[in-house]
């Protein structure tokens, strides 16, 4: 190759599995890129001279830094990305307006709005029951009984 020497080709593989893992967010062409320009270096610096010992670099870095790296990475860019909705909502009072079946689903009455709501601990909670909410999922409460919360709370004490 007389217009372009091999380290320039890896950097501009790396930059194409850069621009394909912001297209895809599969996390496996990021480690691609990585190969590529790990593998762009060695050559630089001369310890990958010929073409074979470059794929071998290449696909040993790929295959290391995906079996190592992939999950805890996955992991971590979900836990950031995962929202709380409705966070500051949780501890307030509510009230049943359409009773909650032990293992379904009723609604409440909450900041001039009806939700759907579930039994933190699957028990059968009566209209007009005052719930606590003990969390959000999505746009369903998780409440549980007033008068359970009033118990813990002195258990506490």
């Amino acid at each position: 190759m007389d217009f372009i020497t091999w380290p320039q080709l890896w950097v501009l593989l790396g930059i194409l599995f850069l621009i394909a893992e912001l297209l895809s967010v599969s996390f496996v062409f990021a480690f691609l890129s990585v190969g590529a320009f790990l593998t762009a270096l060695v050559t630089v610096v001369g310890v990958t001279p010929d073409l074979e010992n470059q794929l071998f670099c290449f696909a040993a870095v790929t295959i290391l830094t995906l079996v190592t790296g992939r999950k805890p990475l996955r992991r971590w860019f979900e836990s950031r990305t995962k929202k709380q909705e409705y966070v500051e909502s949780v501890g307030d009072k509510a009230t049943v307006t359409e009773t909650i079946p032990a293992h379904g689903e009723g609604r409440i009455f909450y900041r001039g709005t009806e939700w759907s709501a579930v039994s933190e601990n699957d028990e059968s909670i009566i209209a007009g029951q005052s719930v606590v909410i003990r969390r959000m999922e999505g746009s369903r409460a998780v409440v549980f009984k007033l008068n359970e919360q009033l118990t813990i709370k002195n258990e506490q004490i």
